[in-house]
């Protein structure tokens, strides 16, 4: 059970209008800083709230109102709801997008298929909670609206959040195909036996070009020393 009570700055307008309870009784049981109850009792803030009287929403009693304001020391105590609220289970489906945000649906859908083109169809429904149809309209610039469009980061229109882009970037990415991510490693080692070979054809080519440069180096060398006897006879 919360120990919140229901419309917490309501209940403190109400407090503070009806009773003689502190600014630390009523911010320690409406969870508010007393300097904010103190605002409301100002009319600094709050403005426009309706109180909302915790009696008859069952959440205090006349009794242990009357003991808080008999003793400062005393901190109010939230009753015990005799009515159970089921949980609420999460809602599957396309995302619920307020009225005043759905025109920016085609902008955020562009920007999606152009930053995140990853992205499945069936993902940028939940994201944004638009139609495959409205998907496939703009990936073909056939829709209506499309001269106009620009893309608009979804994030920043409130349209979702940026833990829930992330998952489903993440969850592209694992789904992303094998020989994608082998393409992305680049050159491959080559096999041993065409390396080895490779090797020694390398090793036995330089052997013959050593034996015959030594040879013509030794020609040249001999037919040098033999033009410098002739000129000493002479």
């Amino acid at each position: 059970m919360s120990n919140i009570p229901l419309m917490p700055k309501a209940t403190a307008v109400w407090l503070v209008d009806n009773t003689a309870l502190s600014f630390e009784q009523i911010g320690d049981f409406c969870k508010l800083h007393p300097l904010e109850v103190k605002g409301i009792a100002d009319g600094e803030v709050a403005q426009g709230i309706k109180g909302l009287d915790p009696i008859s929403t069952g959440q205090l009693s006349r009794d242990e109102i009357s003991l808080a304001e008999k003793d400062p020391n005393r901190r109010l105590k939230l009753l015990e709801s005799k009515v159970r609220l089921p949980e609420q289970k999460k809602r599957r489906g396309p995302r619920y997008t307020p009225v005043s945000r759905r025109h920016d649906r085609p902008n955020a859908i562009l920007w999606l298929l152009r930053n995140h083109p990853e992205l499945k169809d069936a993902q940028v429904i939940r994201l944004v909670g638009t139609t495959k149809a409205t998907i496939q309209s703009i990936k073909e610039r056939t829709h209506w609206n499309s001269a106009q469009l620009s893309p608009m980061d979804p994030v920043t229109l409130g349209l979702c959040s940026q833990i829930d882009l992330d998952i489903e970037v993440q969850r592209a990415a694992k789904d992303r195909p094998a020989a994608v991510a082998h393409e992305d490693r680049g050159a491959t080692l080559l096999p041993a036996d065409v390396t080895t070979a490779h090797d020694e054809h390398e090793d036995q080519a330089p052997k013959g070009r050593e034996s015959l440069d030594l040879e013509t180096v030794f020609a040249k060398l001999g037919g040098s020393r033999r033009n410098e006897e002739e000129d000493d006879e002479e």
